[in-house]
Formats: C-alpha cells, structure tokens, sequence
C-alpha cells in the first residue's frame, strides 16, 4: 500500500488516494466529507450540536507483517505526524509484532463492614458454581455465543472490604452493561443464600486480563541523526525508558505521549477513550509505583521495544453500532475483531513513544512540534491559505514564536504600518 508522500498532497488528493488503496465507496466519501446527518439527538440526552474534532490517518504501519491505514481523532498537530514518522522507523526493522491475550473483563461484588472476612471467602468459592450460573443466567445470549463468566476471585481489602471478582468474557463488546447485569443478579444471590448485603456492583475499568502486547526491533543505524549516530540515539532512549521506570514525573509524561496516540484512535474507533485512559494508568501502577508503560533495550545493534497495556474496546455494541463513522475507520483499519483493534491501538503507543522519545533526547521536542503549532498560530490571528507559507517560513525563523510574533509577521507580509 503506497501513500508516499501522503502529507504533501491536498485534501481532494489524500481522500482520492484512500479511496484507490481501501476500496471506499461513494457512501464512505460522504461520511467523510460530512454529507450525512448527525445521529447526536439518538445517541446522548439534550442534544444541542456536533462538536467536531478533527480526524486524519496515520501512515506507514506494518502490524504483523500487513500495512495499516490508522484513522486518528485529534485536535492537537504534531500527534499524526509523530505517529506516522515511529512507525516509519520501526518499519525498517520490519514492522511491529502484536498480540493479544484472551479477553476478560472483570466485575466485582463489594461488600463493607464484613466482620468474619475468612468465614465469608470460603463460603463465596464454595458458591462459585452457582454465582458463575447465575451470572450466566442473567445474560444468556453472550454465553450462546461461547462467552460469558468463567472464573471467580475473592479479594479480602483493608477497612473491612471483601471483592468478589467475576471474569467475564465479553466476546466482541466492551460489555460495560452486560457485566452490571450479571454482577447485580449475583448480588441478590449473595442476599438470599448468605444473607451478604453488597455495598455495589460494578465493573471494573482495570481490565489486567485483556491485554495487548506490540514489540518492534529496531536497526539502530536508521535512528542516526545530523547530530548524533544511531548507537548514541539508541543509548539515549534506554536510558529515557529507564528514568520512566524510577521517577513518577517523568512517567506520567512518558505514559501521556503514549495515549496521545491511543487516545484518538480509540475515539475514531467508537470506543470510550476514557475508560481506556482509566485502564491504562491504573495498569502502570499496579505493584504501588507508577511507572513508564514501554521498555526499550539495546541487543546487539537493535533497539528492541515493549509495550504492554489493558485495551478493553469493543467492536460492536453501545453507539459503535450507531456511528457510521466508527464504523467506516473499521473497513479503513482493516480490522474486523476487537483483538484485531487491540493490536493496532497498542502499535500505535509504541510508535508515538519512539517517536516522542527519539526527538526529546535527540534535536528536543519543541522543534518539530512547533513546525506544525506556527501553522495554528498563524491561522488562530486571521492568516489566509495564499499568505500561509511564506508567514510560517518567517515565524518558524523567529526567536519567540507566539501570537503576538504571528500577528507581526502578517502585518509585515500585507504591508501595513506597525501600530
């Protein structure tokens, strides 16, 4: 699939060249376009408008060994092109291997104030077949279909709470409403056969037994740049990776670039990219200290990354099914399962976080982020598509680059008198 130099062609010539390479059809163009009519007053309550938000794809994935389009739904530049340019890289190396493990979800029964914790967990496993049948009562369809409950786990917490665990395999969905169901049917089984009161139950966003895995291995001699070779690049981003590993600043920063890419494929997706947030980060402090998500290493002379993460997205189901445009990124990712998207997301983080690594210790991060950020300036004080390239030539060239240079820089270009 070659979309070279796809960010050099206009807007007719992208969509025109994705039409060619997808197969879409005229229906697809005119999602694309914005010819079809909102579906917001069915999908939320009180519905005043659409907000949009920007989508365009990154290029240049290779995820096991077959080319990837990844359609991205963003408002902040520079997350498309630092996508694109990773996995341009890690391309080189062969592109990226994922994969993912099996998908369960878990809800959890919480009980307060229980008196006799011992007591009351051995009397919850010993109900485990009756808790898992009930939980599968309660939803029949999803078990027809080879899901469903499929294992227990009794958690006794400080303060006096006991958790009780339900794993559940949602099959294609997220399953958010599917879980509540059957934890809720189990909590009044909790009430007739044991007399246990629930405080709640509700599924939980940390979904540690729905994970996805992407690694590349890296020539180091293609992350040479004009300043330094590609071993020292290399060296740099290790040791990057380590001080994630040791410090909680620099994690929280490391894990956010991350999700700068997942975050907006999982919107473009139809998915909850909150949910998604709450997952990951919760994962990253899982042995009480939190800590960067990727982990890259030199062997030999190839930088070897890993990136693991909790994605539990959907495929169908909730508004996914609702959203024509969720729909349409599908057939452009290629994707028709909810692992198929799980690897891609994780992917994604691995090329926007050896892209934001290699320039943070390389050239820093201010120079290409701010390449696509004059852009915004110049268009946020009034500059016109004829005046765009020559006044961020200009702005890019000053020493300060902010509003008031932009506002400057026009008025220069248009002859106008300084006030």
């Amino acid at each position: 699939m070659n979309l070279t130099p796809f960010y050099k062609q206009n807007y007719e010539q992208r969509l025109a060249m994705l039409k060619e390479k997808l197969g879409l059809t005229d229906v697809d163009e005119a999602l694309i376009t914005g010819k079809t009519a909102t579906l917001g007053n069915q999908t939320i309550e009180n519905y005043l408008m659409d907000f949009s938000i920007p989508e365009g794809v990154a290029v240049n994935f290779k995820i096991n060994g077959k080319e990837k389009v990844v359609p991205m739904a963003t408002e902040e530049p520079s997350v498309i092109a630092a996508a694109s340019n990773g996995a341009k890289i890690i391309a080189a190396g062969g592109g990226i291997q994922a994969s993912t493990t099996e998908r369960l979800m878990m809800g959890q029964v919480l009980m307060a104030n229980v008196q006799k914790p011992v007591q009351l967990t051995q009397r919850l496993l010993q109900y485990k077949p009756e808790i898992l049948q009930t939980a599968n009562d309660a939803h029949p369809s999803i078990v027809k279909r080879g899901g469903g409950a499929k294992k227990i786990r009794v958690r006794k917490l400080a303060h006096q709470f006991i958790s009780l665990d339900i794993f559940i395999d949602t099959k294609e969905a997220m399953g958010a409403n599917m879980i509540n169901a059957m934890l809720e049917a189990v909590a009044k089984l909790l009430k007739v056969k044991l007399g246990q009161t629930s405080l709640m139950a509700i599924l939980s966003n940390l979904a540690d037994e729905c994970l996805a895995t992407a690694t590349c291995r890296i020539p180091v001699k293609v992350l040479t740049t004009k300043q330094l070779n590609g071993k020292e690049v290399a060296q740099r981003i290790v040791l990057a990776s380590e001080a994630a590993q040791v410090d909680p600043y620099r994690a929280a920063t490391h894990n956010k670039g991350i999700m700068n890419g997942i975050d907006v494929v999982v919107m473009a997706s139809g998915n909850d990219w909150r949910a998604i947030e709450s997952s990951v980060h919760a994962y990253a402090a899982r042995d009480g200290h939190y800590r960067g998500l990727s982990c890259w290493q030199i062997e030999n002379d190839f930088l070897i990354g890993n990136l693991t993460l909790p994605l539990p997205v959907g495929f169908v189901g909730g508004s996914i099914k609702l959203n024509q445009k969720a729909q349409l990124n599908h057939r452009i990712l290629q994707v028709s399962t909810a692992k198929e998207l799980e690897e891609v997301l994780v992917s994604v983080g691995l090329a926007q976080n050896l892209a934001a690594l290699k320039a943070l210790v390389s050239e820093g991060i201010q120079r290409g982020h701010m390449h696509l950020q004059a852009k915004s300036l110049l268009l946020s004080v009034g500059a016109t598509t004829a005046e765009l390239a020559d006044a961020q030539a200009k702005l890019e060239s000053a020493p300060v680059i902010d509003q008031q240079t932009a506002r400057q820089i026009l008025k220069e270009l248009r002859g106008e008198n300084n006030e």
